[in-house]
């Protein structure tokens, strides 16, 4: 289900831009991607984005000098900076320019998703409920799972499920029974409701 919120991303890679729409795009996201950062200011004139991600290091245009730009037309969307040469100086950059948030790459796949839902609840954004219970619950699952040192593997054998559908539930791409919840908060030795987070 798509949901109202529109990001963009701005990574001259284009392999990065394909995947950033995947991952972003399977939580139900609409993601626009841009490979040529000069262009950055006048699609985001043109579109009503909710998030920003833009990468740091870019040729003709670096991220901060992009984020400047569109600051002069856009000071409250929210934007995260990404990039795979983080310094002190470029944080403190990012930060006088309101960046809501700067991620190191490689970064994980669920550590974006949060970090995007995060930003959008603080803006007020409306998300699905049922999609925020699937990500809190995949979240939650694989935070327990990593505190007990198990690979999904060893989770898979504990609880007779399939490692692909672990790792579908813990991507919140799948939606786990009843029946698996159970099965997986006993093998994690936790209460079926912790699965649940703050819900």
């Amino acid at each position: 289900m798509a949901l109202d919120v529109n990001i963009l991303v701005v990574d001259d890679d284009r392999d990065i831009c394909d995947y950033m729409k995947m991952l972003l795009g399977a939580s139900g996201y609409n993601v626009t991607t841009l490979s040529d950062p000069t262009q950055a200011t006048d699609v985001v004139k043109q579109g009503a984005f909710h998030v920003l991600i833009i990468d740091l290091m870019m040729p003709r245009m670096d991220g901060i000098q992009v984020i400047q730009s569109i600051r002069k037309i856009d000071n409250d969307v929210a934007i995260i900076v990404f990039t795979g040469y983080p310094s002190l100086d470029t944080a403190v950059e990012a930060l006088k320019l309101s960046v809501s948030d700067y991620i190191k790459k490689p970064f994980e796949p669920e550590e974006l998703r949060q970090k995007v839902a995060e930003i959008l609840r603080k803006k007020g954004v409306q998300l699905n409920p049922e999609e925020e219970l699937h990500r809190t619950i995949g979240a939650q699952i694989r935070q327990f799972r990593k505190e007990r040192d198990l690979t999904l593997k060893q989770l898979a054998r504990n609880t007779g499920l399939s490692v692909s559908l672990l790792s579908q539930i813990e991507r919140a791409e799948s939606s786990a029974s009843v029946g698996s919840l159970y099965k997986i908060s006993a093998a994690l030795g936790v209460k079926l409701t912790q699965l649940f987070g703050d819900f």
